[in-house]
């Protein structure tokens, strides 16, 4: 069994290609460990406020310490960072949208990019805190590039959720979502690629 985390940020729901391979992702991984939790994350339904300097200072504040308004501030950091820190298997959903990730992704990262609970620098260097997680991302881009930019984007995610602790990430993706003559064929390639690495 395993706690699978399932983090959604399409803004189209059911229709969202990126959605749908993550879906298809979580099925084959409940084949493989039954009776595994899975918790949805929908955060174009119900998104993470951009990081603010009241929010910043909540975070570096013992608990027992907070006062009223600092625990309504720290509220989103500390549900992300215990849905994330009880996660075995974490599966993030990413449409590109003006040529990089949604926004309420970085949000939602920003929530749980707390120093002394996902990283650390008490030895002088940084040390992520998060170990021994699977991270599995789903990208989904409605046009089709050959210039870097997904590439650009994967490294991006890959050294952030390095920065603390994740470094065991598989990454599936297709193009070209809004073009229909090869829409059906790079997500059929997508999807054969999610079944035979998970087989």
């Amino acid at each position: 069994m395993a706690n699978i985390l399932n983090i959604r940020t399409s803004i189209s729901g059911e229709n969202s290609v990126s959605n749908q391979l993550s879906q298809i992702l979580i099925d084959q991984l409940l084949e493989k460990n039954p009776g595994s939790k899975v918790v949805v994350r929908d955060l174009a339904a119900n998104p993470i406020p951009h990081l603010e300097i009241h929010h910043f200072n909540a975070s570096r504040i013992a608990d027992e310490e907070k006062n009223d308004e600092q625990k309504e501030a720290g509220k989103y950091s500390e549900e992300s960072l215990k849905q994330i820190q009880e996660a075995d298997i974490i599966v993030i959903g990413v449409p590109f949208y003006n040529f990089t990730f949604p926004s309420t992704l970085k949000s939602w990262i920003d929530s749980i990019s707390v120093a002394g609970k996902t990283f650390s620098y008490a030895d002088g260097t940084p040390k992520g805190l998060l170990q021994n997680k699977k991270l599995y991302l789903t990208f989904a881009a409605g046009g089709v590039y050959e210039n870097g930019l997904i590439e650009n984007m994967e490294h991006f995610l890959r050294t952030l959720f390095g920065f603390i602790g994740i470094t065991d990430v598989e990454v599936f993706q297709t193009q070209g979502t809004m073009i229909p003559q090869v829409k059906e064929e790079n997500l059929s390639k997508a999807i054969s690629k999610i079944e035979a690495v998970l087989a």
